[in-house]
């Protein structure tokens, strides 16, 4: 049986949270416009995982209407009792590009102590793809968060910004190999003779895979 607009809204209104769960999923066969009229009052729904589904979901469908995807977003951001509602926020605002809302996403990691919602807008603001961004990276790369490091690194070279080059040459010897894993694939991204250079010492890494990843890397830029 296909979905239609009125198939999905009576699951997204069922009182088994199940049911609407298979409602957001079922939006996607839906046009745009229905799917993203049906998702938005879902997005206050009590229960955390539906929420969480739904937010997501604008990643997605947030296109059809940016200014009430960026108003009900940012409500997330700030506002949801839970952490990981307001983590698939800073997502679904990266995903549809919202480089507007870039100081709230500075704010919010500023003003909490939640590492899943610092960890998040961090991985976000190399998605996002805003130089602005890059102080707030290299605050998180000098954190003592190994997790808030890594997304960083990756967030660095995403963002395309040789000033990185400089920070992420000091985590060559980091004792953690999946640190170095990203730091190669952000060097390589970055390119240039100095990261080259970084990329050559990583080829004889310990870790098969970081030395795997920097020696495709120099093949690329040979």
């Amino acid at each position: 049986m296909s979905s239609t607009p009125e198939s999905v809204k009576k699951l997204l209104y069922s009182e088994d949270f199940g049911d609407r769960i298979r409602g957001i999923n079922e939006l996607r066969n839906l046009s745009p416009q229905d799917a993203f009229a049906l998702i938005i009052p879902v997005i206050q729904d009590d229960n955390v995982r539906v929420r969480y589904a739904a937010v997501s979901q604008l990643d997605t469908l947030g296109g059809a209407d940016l200014a009430k995807s960026k108003e009900v977003l940012l409500d997330r951001l700030y506002n949801d009792p839970e952490s990981d509602v307001r983590a698939a926020a800073a997502d679904a605002i990266a995903g549809l590009k919202m480089k507007d809302a870039y100081p709230d996403l500075e704010k919010v990691y500023n003003s909490t102590d939640d590492w899943l919602i610092q960890f998040s807008i961090v991985a976000a603001l190399g998605e996002l793809g805003d130089s602005r961004g890059f102080d707030l990276l290299e605050k998180a790369l000098n954190s003592d968060n190994t997790l808030l490091q890594t997304a960083s690194i990756s967030a660095l070279g995403e963002l395309g910004d040789n000033r990185a080059i400089d920070l992420l040459l000091n985590f060559v010897d980091n004792d953690d190999w999946q640190i170095r894993h990203r730091l190669a694939q952000a060097l390589g991204r970055l390119g240039g003779e100095k990261a080259q250079g970084a990329l050559q010492k990583l080829t004889q890494d310990k870790s098969d895979a970081v030395a795997e990843e920097a020696k495709n890397y120099v093949d690329a830029g040979s």
